[in-house]
């Protein structure tokens, strides 16, 4: 793309009051952004309202500005880090399932290995949207860590948004189990903000993770700053990019069951994994499932409903899955463990699993305060127990 065209794609985003749909009637009605200014207000009123007949034929204040920091961007990526690159939605590259859906955004600015934005087309094969709550139970965020691995392993790329909680656990979970020399990417992130910041800082380190071996993919312009608004709209993205939705943990008014609906309304399938009915983080999870999503327990669940190529063959050691059979995809979940298990010994039936504090475990065992400590502590370093805010404990639930 040279810079006459860049310069036209940026003024095309930023001009007032155009929106995406508007814009897109401008493209279908005038060919590519170049053509658009070089019309008359008279001519563009044609397509669009006069008010953005008039604001199309003003230079937007910030466009020059933004197309230098933009092009300052582009070319001055470090050779041994990611690379950067914007995709238009003129560009064969652009995602085809995003393509179909009733608002595929004007540009996508990408940040990955290079391999992967020299591709003819991303995302190179099939993605799973896998979402949930910010704040997830403990067994909540393994439960992402295991599927998104899992399913990783046996070929989906996973696309999530880069929020604390579930969406973090799933990015780390597809890191964990990256397939060595691929060529597709582990994860995509799709954040609300300008690719030259990252929100929250506190995932900082981990979209460094995701831009060395996955892709970081924002429709926002540089320098665009983390408004509470353009979270809800790029779930619609997540959903486009992605065959289905698997929503881990979800409070009924979570953000999760945005992109839940967009997938269901655009065809794909929905998947929901259910949980204790006590746990407010599990309603909206039980919500889909009564309105027709898939309950799961394993990787395979998930699988099953999916059209997907043959597995990719992993490199030894190369995450979840590695060595396995091409037919045999690996499962996560709530699998039974294993007779003879440290999770069959009679204080982690005693946890069940839900939440419970100190009090209750001393009714429901009879043990000693002391004892029951140092047993909680031994079980909480095996990682078969996590410790909650509150003084409670969990049993971990593990494929």
């Amino acid at each position: 793309m040279d810079r006459e065209e860049l310069a036209a794609w940026l003024r095309l985003t930023v001009t007032a009051g155009v929106g995406n749909g508007a814009a897109r009637r401008l493209l279908a009605c005038f060919g590519m952004p170049q053509a658009i200014f070089a019309q008359s207000a008279a001519a563009l009123q044609q397509c669009v309202s006069d008010a953005q007949a008039r604001a199309l034929c003003a230079v937007p204040p910030t466009w020059q500005a933004l197309l230098e920091k933009t092009e300052r961007w582009l070319s001055g990526a470090d050779p041994q880090g990611p690379a950067h690159a914007i995709v238009t939605l003129g560009d064969s590259r652009y995602p085809q399932t995003l393509l179909e859906t009733p608002d595929p955004p004007l540009l996508l600015y990408l940040m990955g290995p290079a391999h992967l934005l020299a591709q003819q087309a991303f995302p190179a094969g099939p993605c799973l949207a896998v979402v949930g709550s910010r704040n997830p139970s403990a067994q909540g965020a393994e439960n992402a860590r295991q599927f998104a691995r899992a399913l990783h392993g046996a070929g989906l790329g996973i696309v999530s948004g880069l929020a604390l909680g579930i969406d973090a656990a799933a990015h780390e979970g597809a890191l964990d189990a990256a397939l060595t020399g691929a060529g597709v990417a582990a994860t995509l992130a799709v954040v609300g903000t300008g690719l030259d910041q990252v929100y929250p800082r506190k995932n900082i380190d981990l979209a460094r993770r995701i831009a060395a071996s996955g892709l970081l993919i924002s429709e926002y312009p540089l320098g665009t700053p983390p408004l509470a608004a353009h979270f809800p709209k790029r779930n619609r993205i997540i959903a486009g990019l992605s065959q289905g939705c698997l929503v881990v943990e979800a409070a009924l008014a979570s953000g999760s069951l945005i992109t839940a609906r967009l997938s269901a309304e655009q065809g794909r399938e929905v998947f929901a994994i259910p949980g204790s009915i006590h746990a407010p983080q599990s309603r909206g999870c039980h919500a889909l499932i009564r309105q027709g999503a898939k309950l799961v327990e394993s990787a395979q669940d998930v699988l099953q409903e999916l059209v997907i190529p043959a597995r990719r063959a992993a490199a030894p050691g190369a995450g979840a899955g590695a060595g396995a059979d091409a037919d045999t995809p690996p499962t996560a979940g709530a699998d039974a463990p294993a007779a003879g298990s440290a999770m069959d010994t009679p204080l982690l039936a005693a946890l069940g699993f839900d939440p419970i504090g100190i009090d209750a475990l001393l009714a429901r065992t009879g043990m000693a305060t002391a004892a029951l400590q140092v047993a909680l502590l031994e079980l909480e370093l095996a990682g078969s127990v996590a410790r909650l805010p509150g003084g409670l404990f969990q049993r971990l639930a593990r494929g």
